[in-house]
């Protein structure tokens, strides 16, 4: 089997630790690794498959011999690397929103899209975190019923943030059972211990947050339908790792919750966790670190007079199929 020469740019961050860590369990075929980060961790080390490496800084010329270059230093620095990267030769895979929306870039799900792969011009965008989740479960749905409208909540955990959010959230809770109200806000834009804000990204003009609209623009790319209808609202909750989502699904055919059951039981990715009267339901409590996206509260909508309409609700792990599996996932469709 071919090995690859892998860089790991942003390897210090939350999702580069796991992009590491989801390599080495999926037993990726790895010649080299490469970790790269910004200045301040230049000299930390990292174990990956037992052998210790040295975390160097992100530079222009970081990418000579490397195959495939994993990106997840955020948007302006993937902006400014790209052309590095892309011109020594490396693929590179993008977790930032630098170029999602862009016509000459795949925005890949593998369970959705992946023959999007073969059409890169040496990049290939993760999309985002909550629109992964989501995609994971409705296109299953939307290939046997046609979706038309999506109304969507979020339940998006601290990790969403990185790492510096989740210790926000952890020194704040500490703080608040020991009855110390003297919070430190930084990492988030509101207090997040014991309370919820529906303020993910920054508000644009039409009164959407950015992360509100990415459920939208990035869905219609991903699941090729561009006439999809989507309205959200993005909330950050008190919760450490794995985003939630509640769905109201419209379809142009008839689709029953036990119809709904049989094809998200054989679909990718996907668990279904649906039994209420034994409390069975997606958690993120139980979606943390695992790789499928658990499916539940299956029910037909109630407020219609058809049978095309679905309620369903939603939990993955923000970290890992949000982010760095998924990531990875498109590198394995590259090295086949």
């Amino acid at each position: 089997m071919k090995s690859y020469n892998i860089a790991v740019a942003g390897a210090t961050g939350a999702v580069g630790l796991d992009m590491l860590e989801t390599l080495e369990k999926r037993n990726f075929p790895v010649k080299n690794m490469r970790l790269l980060a910004s200045e301040r961790s230049i000299g930390k080390k990292l174990k990956f498959k037992g052998e210790e490496i040295v975390v160097e800084e992100l530079r222009h010329d970081s990418f000579k011999g490397i195959d495939i270059a994993l990106f997840s230093a955020g948007a302006s620095r993937s902006k400014e690397f790209a052309k590095s990267a892309v011109d020594a030769g490396a693929v590179m895979i993008d977790n930032s929103s630098a170029f999602r929306m862009d016509d000459n870039v795949p925005l890949v799900v593998p369970e959705v899209n992946p023959g999007d792969t073969k059409k890169h011009n040496g990049i290939i965008a993760n999309p985002n975190c909550s629109t992964i989740i989501m995609v994971v479960a409705v296109y299953p749905l939307h290939k046997a019923k046609k979706l038309i409208r999506l109304v969507a909540a979020t339940y998006q955990a601290a990790s969403g943030a990185g790492a510096k959010a989740m210790a926000e959230l952890e020194e704040q809770s500490r703080k608040v059972l020991a009855n110390d109200l003297n919070l430190s806000i930084s990492a988030l834009p509101q207090r997040i211990a014991f309370n919820l804000f529906p303020h993910i990204d920054v508000f644009t003009d039409n009164g959407y947050t950015k992360e509100e609209m990415k459920m939208q623009n990035e869905g219609r790319k991903i699941m090729h339908h561009p006439k999809l209808r989507v309205s959200c609202t993005c909330v950050r909750v008190p919760v450490f790792r794995a985003h939630s989502e509640a769905l109201n699904l419209e379809f142009e055919n008839e689709i029953t919750p036990d119809e709904a059951r049989k094809i998200l039981a054989a679909a990718p990715g996907v668990e279904v966790r649906d039994n209420p009267a034994e409390k069975k339901y997606p958690m993120p409590i139980d979606a943390s670190g695992k790789y499928d996206v658990l499916v539940g509260r299956i029910r037909q909508d109630c407020s219609r007079d058809d049978k095309r309409g679905l309620d369903i609700f939603i939990s993955g792990d923000q970290l890992l199929k949000g982010a760095a599996l998924n990531a990875v996932q498109i590198a394995e469709l590259l090295a086949k």
